[in-house]
Order: structure tokens, then C-alpha cells, then sequence
């Protein structure tokens, strides 16, 4: 499947690619995008399992290398339009840079 990337990749890997968020929500927003298309968490499979652990490692390695180790990031899927999904083809995002509140949204 072909992916149209606007922005500089990140990190890129057989199963992913890495891009900052072009209307990010925290200094750093990234999104962590599977190459495989899946349309939303709920669509995900038990075969998928590897691939879901994968985005959320890869996010995390990218977000610290941003620097945001010791500051911290939150990583959310929006899974549906009720949840703010606006492209279904599933993602990660990945925010840092500012103070997460509770509950969010």
C-alpha cells in the first residue's frame, strides 16, 4: 500500500514510518504510521498483536530521542470518528513537550 507522508520522516522501518503531527497538539506531536493498512483498533487482529507492540516501542524510542525521556509523552489511538479518528488508516500518536492533563479531550 502506498502512504502519501507530508513532512520529514522520522524513522522509517520495514513496518512504520515516523512524522511529526502537521497540526500538532503539544510542542512535540509524532505520529507512528504502519505501513500495513488497517483502518482502526477495533479492525486490528490477533496477527496484528506484533505489529501494535511495535508502533508503540518504535513511538517511544522516537519521543525520547526528541527529548522527552525525563519529561515524559502520552500515546493515544483515536479509535473512531466519537474519538477523533479523521484518518482511517490506524496510527499512534505521540505528545510531549507539555503537561497532560486528566481526564483528556
Amino acid at each position: 500500500m502506498y502512504i502519501a507522508i507530508l513532512g520529514s520522516i522520522l524513522h522509517q522501518d520495514e513496518l512504520c514510518v515516523v512524522i511529526h503531527d502537521n497540526n500538532p497538539q503539544a510542542p512535540n506531536h509524532l505520529l507512528v504510521i504502519p505501513r500495513e493498512h488497517i483502518e482502526s483498533l477495533d479492525d486490528a487482529s490477533q496477527r496484528d498483536e506484533t505489529l501494535l507492540g511495535h508502533l508503540l516501542r518504535v513511538g517511544a524510542r522516537v519521543i525520547n530521542q526528541e527529548g522527552h525521556a525525563d519529561t515524559g509523552y502520552r500515546t493515544v489511538i483515536n479509535n473512531g470518528a466519537g474519538a477523533g479518528q479523521s484518518v482511517f488508516h490506524l496510527h499512534v500518536h505521540v505528545l510531549g513537550g507539555r503537561v497532560m492533563n486528566w481526564p483528556p479531550g
